[in-house]
């Protein structure tokens, strides 16, 4: 019986069109699933249900998502991240996903320096002559007139210079505004979205932050060197809202709050600096 499926074009060149073919007839499809972005229950006769296709570097594993969730896509992972995944779906026999697919084409992450507590990865410009900075991410939830938004807080560890800079002059917030980033003058208020970004959280996990490719589509602007396990309550707002704010603010300005409160409390000190960006991202993938 058909299945309300989406099989994106990126994800059949991967698993070719006869399989593609197969999941649209629902051959090798599931009545239900656990959705791996938000991982809550969904059903392919009832839902738009989109097909996620995990690769790594040998083999690729087929997934599936609401559609409300994120669109039909290939999430590039290690193989270690890969294997992780088959063990956690394997002990729910109800929501299989096909089979392990050969990989037609790997598109692994390339590993990063980790800041302890967080996902980070290099930023594109150097902050000095032989240092670069690295991207801190902490997620917690902002209230924005009492409803809670998924956010998301960036602090490099060091001053950011434009491409080329030796200066050490921290252009970071510069650089976000040129981007389309504006600046924050009220917590409370929900900023615009930003077109062609995107937040791609997979398998309950933040795995990357997405700007808009020179040739079109998208490509990682920030990307985790491990996936960042998320709380199911950042995991249901940003799914419910269908996007995450992302804060941005220069080094040393914010660091690391234990809490949600504590970290608004130094959000709001930051923005009575007039030192925060923010943009609402939609929580999509590539």
């Amino acid at each position: 019986m058909p299945r309300m499926l989406d099989v994106s074009d990126e994800v059949r060149s991967e698993i070719g069109d006869d399989e593609a073919d197969r999941l649209l007839a629902g051959d090798r499809a599931p009545d239900s699933y656990e959705c791996t972005s938000c991982r809550t229950p969904g059903d392919t006769h009832a839902e738009r249900t989109s097909t996620v296709l995990f690769v790594a570097d040998e083999t690729a594993v087929l997934a599936f998502a609401h559609a409300r969730c994120i669109p039909s896509q290939v999430v590039p992972v290690s193989e270690q991240q890969l294997a992780g995944a088959v063990r956690s779906i394997s002990g729910r026999p109800q929501h299989q996903p096909a089979a392990p697919y050969p990989a037609a084409a790997a598109h692994p992450i390339v590993p990063n320096p980790a800041v302890p507590t967080s996902a980070s990865a290099p930023p594109a410009a150097p902050t000095a002559p032989g240092q670069a900075a690295i991207l801190g991410i902490t997620c917690g939830l902002i209230l924005h007139d009492k409803v809670g938004h998924a956010s998301l807080v960036v602090e490099p560890t060091g001053p950011v210079g434009r491409p080329g800079s030796t200066s050490g002059e921290d252009e970071f917030l510069d650089l976000l505004q040129d981007a389309g980033f504006q600046p924050v003058t009220d917590l409370n208020v929900t900023p615009e979205q930003l077109p062609g970004w995107s937040v791609l959280v997979a398998m309950g996990q933040l795995h990357a932050i997405l700007q808009p490719a020179a040739a079109g589509g998208s490509t990682g602007w920030w990307q985790a060197h491990q996936p960042l396990q998320v709380t199911d309550a950042w995991r249901s707002a940003a799914s419910q809202l269908s996007e995450v704010t992302m804060y941005a603010v220069p080094a040393g300005m914010v660091g690391r709050q234990p809490r949600e409160d504590l970290l608004r409390q130094a959000l709001e000190r930051a923005v009575a600096l007039g030192q925060v960006v923010a943009a609402s991202l939609p929580l999509a993938g590539t």
